[in-house]
């Protein structure tokens, strides 16, 4: 009898649902012009992908992107924050996990402009996204990932 107690109370545990980085609720925070509807679109598609999205609207977002170390010709149109990451523009979550997943020792990465088809956005994707890596020291961007 003990015995297949053990078997059943073993083939119970191997059933149970195994975390992933969707089940940990991720907290994001993201600032966006009050105006713009794609960054709810996008903020809509990280939750989705398991991520607790605050949404702050404001009229000062090329401030809050250009103190978080992104250069003017790289910003996206939000800016949102994970943990000590900065992650600009439409970003697609699978690259938001390999940054959290690698935690490399940048400032954050960016997706520039608003690129037709990324996530939140309207449209057929057209072309290769390019994500940027932000560093801390000043140094140039370089290319962190491209989908």
């Amino acid at each position: 009898m003990r015995r297949r107690t053990f078997l059943l109370g073993s083939a119970a545990i191997l059933l149970l649902p195994v975390p992933t980085i969707a089940d940990t609720g991720i907290r994001a925070t993201l600032f966006k012009n009050p105006q713009c509807s794609c960054c709810e679109g996008y903020a809509d598609y990280l939750r989705q992908n398991g991520f607790q999205v605050d949404v702050k609207p404001t009229n000062d977002l090329a401030e809050i992107s250009r103190k978080a170390g992104v250069p003017v010709e790289l910003q996206g149109c939000h800016t949102m924050f994970i943990g000590d990451y900065v992650i600009d523009g439409h970003v697609p979550v699978n690259i938001v996990r390999k940054l959290l997943a690698e935690r490399p020792a940048i400032a954050g990465i960016t997706l520039p402009g608003m690129p037709m088809g990324s996530p939140g956005m309207v449209g057929a994707k057209t072309e290769k996204f390019v994500v940027y890596a932000l560093t801390k020291d000043g140094k140039a961007p370089t290319v962190y990932a491209t989908e």
